[in-house]
Order: structure tokens, then sequence, then C-alpha cells
């Protein structure tokens, strides 16, 4: 592989012991990873079926991690995968998959991105921390405000949103923490830089906008390798914990008709947030290290938040409708990698 970006690699082997919980039929983080099936919806099918799904979880702990996200990729994308001549953006996200950037380790960190973004951007735009505790316990319970949103920093969707601390209990809420800290995110997808985040659990403050609602996710895809500037498409979640609906936007701002992943369009296009300048350049400037990453943020309308950083979103197993983006953001793709190449060997990078 090529990219310039990755100078360092991890090994393939090694790593932590496999999880004791792993979410069956997992899909990418924006598709569900980590919703589990009720216990009714369970114990409703049949004993065989159970059991064949148990065993095929337990082969695939035996198979190399390429055998498995062709699979997964075959399953979920209908087709195979060209790991050796990637045309299409699923293709090369899976290779990055596979053959990650030491680099991606920490900044995929929830926790340990932090100080990442406080050397380029500072504190203000980091989501203030309420506790990090070693173990949950009762007394870190009792000390929580009475809103905040509980995390785990080594997967996708560990994400437990809580509007009022008095609908739920330690019980419930250690039930589900104890869960995400038993799963070993890398076996679920075989993201390679997943098998080094030591799990933590955290909580922060619950963002809110003027109107009281969770702000929209903005998914902001960084394409950079281009002396002109990065070329920036943006997706935007709204309403991600309720009916969530996704839109893509290119560069200018253009709701593209495409649709990714899980995701229905939304009603009607929304407009430029009033703040796109200040959210374009934290975005730019939290992705300038590298060819290629996602930068989720989020604006309240006065203040641009930091989410996180994603160097294979979707884990490569996300469907374009139509097929044709695949190959739109494959060329991209491929465009900023060489581009980045062209600028490193310039000194530019």
């Amino acid at each position: 592989m090529n990219e310039v970006e990755a100078t360092r690699r991890l090994p393939a082997g090694g790593g932590r012991a496999a999880a004791r919980i792993e979410p069956s039929g997992a899909q990418p983080c924006e598709a569900g990873v980590g919703a589990a099936h009720s216990a009714q919806q369970a114990s409703a099918r049949p004993v065989l079926y159970r059991a064949v799904k148990a065993l095929a979880r337990t082969a695939k702990r035996f198979l190399p991690d390429y055998a498995v996200v062709q699979i997964q990729h075959r399953r979920q994308m209908g087709r195979w995968a060209n790991l050796h001549a990637p045309e299409q953006y699923s293709a090369m996200i899976l290779r990055r998959c596979l053959d990650p950037d030491l680099r991606w380790v920490e900044l995929t960190d929830k926790l340990a991105v932090r100080e990442y973004v406080r050397k380029k951007i500072g504190d203000a735009h980091l989501i203030p921390l309420i506790a990090v505790p070693e173990t949950f316990t009762r007394e870190v319970f009792d000390a929580l405000p009475t809103s905040f949103v509980m995390k785990a920093n080594h997967g996708c969707a560990f994400v437990e949103v809580v509007r009022d601390k008095s609908t739920t209990s330690f019980e419930a809420l250690n039930r589900l923490a104890q869960q995400w800290l038993s799963t070993d995110y890398y076996r679920i997808l075989r993201e390679r830089h997943y098998r080094f985040i030591k799990p933590r659990l955290y909580f922060e403050q619950l963002l809110v906008d003027g109107a009281g609602k969770i702000p929209a996710d903005l998914k902001v895809h960084v394409f950079g390798g281009r002396p002109e500037g990065p070329r920036i498409h943006t997706m935007i979640i709204a309403d991600r914990f309720g009916d969530a609906r996704g839109d893509i936007y290119d560069e200018h701002w253009r709701r593209l008709d495409v649709r990714f992943g899980r995701y229905l369009p939304g009603d009607a296009p929304v407009p430029r947030p009033a703040n796109w300048s200040e959210i374009e350049r934290i975005a730019t400037r939290l992705a300038e290290d590298f060819a290629y990453v996602r930068v989720d943020l989020y604006s309240t309308g006065d203040q641009v938040y930091f989410g996180e950083l994603t160097f294979t979103p979707g884990a490569g197993r996300m469907r374009f409708v139509p097929e044709s983006h695949e190959y739109f953001w494959g060329r991209m793709l491929k465009e900023s990698i060489d581009g980045f190449e062209r600028m490193r060997r310039a000194g530019r990078r």
C-alpha cells in the first residue's frame, strides 16, 4: 500500500483475547454496530438457528482478518472486494482496515485523541468531561449531574444519552457499561487499529442547541493532497437518536442525490450552517496531517465541538446508492493519497 501517511504499520497478529461479547451480524458503525436484538426476539428464534449462529461466531474467531473482511463485504455489499487494485471507495477503506497507520490507534481512541485536538485547535472545542472513572461504581453514578452522556472510547455506537438521571439506575447503566467494556471491537469488523485501544468508560456533558435539541452529527470527509486545499464532502445526520436522516453535501453545499448506508434522505435540504467557515477551519486543521480522514463535529449554533476522527468510515461495508458514487469517492480518495505523497516529496508535508 502506497499511502504516505502509513509511515508505520500495525502487526497483523497479537492483541487482546477475543471478546466475551460479540454482537452477531454486526454492521458498520453508521449502520448500527452494537445494537443488540431484544431478548424476546432472540428467544423466538429456532434453537437450531441460534446454534448455527453461535457456531459461526466461534469459527469467525479463527479466520484471518483478510478472510473475515472479504466475507462480511460480500454479504453486505453483494460482491467481493478487489483489494489488490481497488477502484471503489469501500474496497480502499477495507485496505486501510487491514493496513492501518500506527498513529490511528491514539487518534481513534476517543479519550486519547483529546490531546491531539487540544494541540491542534485548543480546549474550547472539546466536549467537557464529567468523569473518567477507573471503575464505574454507585458513588460515581451518584455524583453525575442530572443529564449526561455515557460513552466508551474503543469503538462505535457505545453511546447512551441520559437526559434525566431519575429515569435510569446505576444497575441499568452498569450492565450496559460492562457489556461495552467486555467487547473486543477489533474482533467485530477487523479494523486492526482498534485492537490496541484499552477500553475505558467516560462521561461527557450533554450537548444541546438553543432549542434544547441534540445537534446534528456533521461527518466532514476531508480529502487532502491538493495544493489549493482539501476537497470536503459533508454528511449531515439529523435526529440521530430518533428518526435519523442522512444527506451528503458537496464542497459547494449542494445536496447530492446519494444514499450512504442505512440513512434515508431528509425531507428537504438544510441550509449551510451559519458558522460553516469555523466548521471548515476546524475540520481542515484536524485533518491536515493525513491524506483522508472523516472529522465528526457538532455545532450548537454558537460553538463547534469535536466528536471523533475516523480513518475507516463504515469499515468498508456501507453501500452507496447509486453505486457509481463508490467509484467517484474512490477516485477522490486515490487522488488524495497520490497528491499527499507528491506534496510530501516536495517538502510541503
